[in-house]
């Protein structure tokens, strides 16, 4: 009888679970960690960069997106599910420009997006999508915003977010070190992000990517010698603590 409730999308198992939603979800912690800030002019997005293999082109792995302009998504989980929910957002963006003569606000596309998540986990011969986003961005008055999607179809705000592999300790570490001095320095969250990240990825800049955006400038991927630049001084940061911490003892 249990066989009945893991394999029906629309049947709920007695204590209240839809199984399916849960294996999505399952997927998502599968996936590369993806990492998001928001300070007060910028917004950061980082992601774990998998190795390749060798004779791959690795432009084509890609795990941030640009949606519009002024929005950005990053994912965890299914790549292949990924693809698809970025062209119906890219589709929706535009169809919203056209109609309303207004670029989308991050919170129309974000639950156009959950919208669609919830669809595939209420329907006869669907499965729900095997991804987690991170959707970044500024609306047209100026104000950065950062969301997160489940496979579920819910969606929240965040100051700052990971999900993926390791989503949690990556999570506490956010929690802990998030500040509103460093939610005023773009520097600080772009730093904040990359430590982040290095939580869980250990061999430095070339497994790690970059998004940043702010009011002024459109989302700009940053290149492999600046993140290893800011490597550099997270690591003296950290030389700098331990000698501190010495000369109280």
């Amino acid at each position: 009888m249990s066989d009945r409730y893991d394999r029906a999308i629309t049947v709920f198992s007695p204590d209240g679970h839809l199984f399916q939603v849960e294996y999505a979800q399952e997927a998502v912690k599968k996936g590369s960690t993806a990492v998001g800030v928001r300070g007060k002019n910028i917004v950061v997005l980082g992601v774990e960069k998998k190795a390749v293999a060798k004779l791959q082109e690795d432009r084509t792995v890609r795990k941030i997106a640009l949606l519009d302009d002024h929005v950005a998504l990053a994912f965890a989980g299914l790549t292949a599910d990924a693809r698809i929910l970025i062209n119906r957002a890219r589709v929706e963006c535009q169809s919203h420009k056209l109609t309303v003569e207004d670029p989308v606000t991050l919170e129309y596309i974000t639950r156009y997006i959950a919208q669609l998540k919830q669809k595939y986990t209420q329907s006869n011969g669907r499965r729900p999508f095997g991804l987690s986003s991170l959707i970044i961005g500024f609306d047209y008055d100026g104000t950065p915003h950062l969301y997160q999607t489940d496979p579920s179809g819910t969606y929240h705000e965040w100051k700052a977010n990971a999900i993926g592999r390791s989503a949690k300790p990556v999570r506490e570490f956010l929690e802990k070190n998030y500040t509103e001095e460093v939610a005023v320095n773009d520097d600080e969250c772009i730093k904040l992000a990359l430590k982040a990240l290095l939580e869980v990825v250990q061999s430095g800049a070339k497994n790690v990517e970059l998004a940043v955006m702010t009011d002024k400038q459109p989302l700009r991927m940053l290149e492999l010698k600046k993140v290893e630049e800011y490597i550099e001084q997270i690591e003296k940061e950290k030389e700098e603590e331990a000698e501190k911490k010495k000369q109280k003892k």
